[in-house]
């Protein structure tokens, strides 16, 4: 049997904690990847794995980035995660997340809990309810920071295409530029509108064809096959589902000049940064463009400022990618390297 440790993407993890509560028949993974910077602060996941392996793997990963992610925001942060082991059913009780509230709770505040896909913002009232270490919590006054991340999330993944589009493309606008969009719910679908509303031309694909129908008809989009938006011709290829989807055979048929996305983790392997660089395709990563909602989440749980704040550092995310790729021109090296090894030089190792 292969020890925690010596997993690939073990990574110096502080810390992963396995739960299972009897009553609810809840299990969960909470990662503990760094706490250099602060407390570990990512949201939880809560998905059907095909087996617990995948979803130890998931939960690695996510820790992983979003310890980069907290670090390259300049937020008093370190990286945790956690993930929910559903049932094929995705069952889910306020009894399960009352029992997870007491999950994170155990921890005494060395993880701090938020949103994440399958969780919504009365799952984390719930939560809250068992633990003082979560935010995302619903907002009394629209002048506040919290509540639903993905909003935010989504601003700062339009102004990341905007900003690769100006860089790699020399267009000050996404006005007639083609984006090709995987994933559009709850982040996706509000990047799509952004686009659309400023003149993009969009194809788009979901797991869920009504939904992907549906908003194709409001905002001028033109749904195409899973198995085809990663091979279509486009000036922007935009992943905003699950991860891991860039490897040696999809970036071999990559159509577009841009990949910029919300999703997590979308380089299958490390090696996968430097296929990208060597197609000549301008890559964001994606802990960089995606922070956005995390940001939100941070200012709420640190009282550190309001709605105009998380916007005014939202608005930093371009510069700061345009600082990577400026780096990986002149150094001549992938922009996933130029990044981690910014976040790693921001966690001390």
């Amino acid at each position: 049997m292969v020890a925690m440790w010596d997993l690939q993407d073990f990574d110096g993890h502080e810390g992963v904690h396995f739960f299972h509560d009897a009553e609810t028949g809840l299990r969960a993974i909470i990662a503990l990847h760094s706490t250099h910077l602060g407390p570990g602060a990512g949201g939880t996941r809560f998905w059907h794995y095909e087996n617990r392996e995948t979803a130890v793997t998931d939960a690695l990963r996510l820790s992983r980035g979003m310890s980069y992610k907290n670090a390259m925001a300049g937020l008093p942060l370190g990286g945790g995660k956690a993930v929910i082991l559903a049932d094929r059913n995705r069952t889910k009780t306020p009894a399960m997340m009352a029992a997870f509230g007491r999950m994170v709770d155990s921890l005494g505040g060395r993880y701090i809990t938020a949103e994440d896909v399958g969780i919504c913002t009365a799952d984390m009232v719930e939560i809250s309810k068992q633990t003082k270490y979560v935010s995302g919590l619903p907002i009394s006054d629209k002048g506040d920071a919290g509540g639903d991340p993905g909003p935010f999330t989504a601003m700062g993944v339009y102004l990341g295409v905007k900003a690769a589009v100006k860089y790699k493309l020399g267009r000050d606008s996404v006005e007639g530029v083609h984006v090709a969009i995987q994933g559009v719910g709850s982040v996706g679908g509000k990047l799509a509108r952004l686009l659309a509303e400023n003149g993009a031309r969009l194809s788009i694909a979901d797991i869920d064809k009504d939904h992907a129908s549906k908003l194709a008809g409001e905002i001028g989009a033109t749904v195409v096959g899973l198995d085809e938006i990663m091979r279509l011709e486009a000036d922007v290829f935009s992943p905003n589902a699950l991860g891991a989807i860039l490897d040696e055979v999809t970036i071999a048929h990559l159509n577009a000049p841009i990949v910029a996305g919300a999703a997590n983790n979308q380089l299958a392997t490390p090696e996968d940064g430097q296929r990208i660089f060597d197609r000549d395709i301008l890559f964001a990563p994606d802990y960089v463009i995606n922070s956005g909602g995390i940001i939100s989440v941070a200012l709420e749980y640190l009282g550190d400022g309001d709605v105009e704040e998380v916007n005014r550092r939202v608005a930093q995310i371009p510069e700061r990618l345009t600082e990577i790729w400026e780096e990986s021109d002149s150094r001549k090296l992938p922009s996933a390297d130029v990044a981690d090894n910014m976040a790693e030089a921001l966690l001390g190792r």
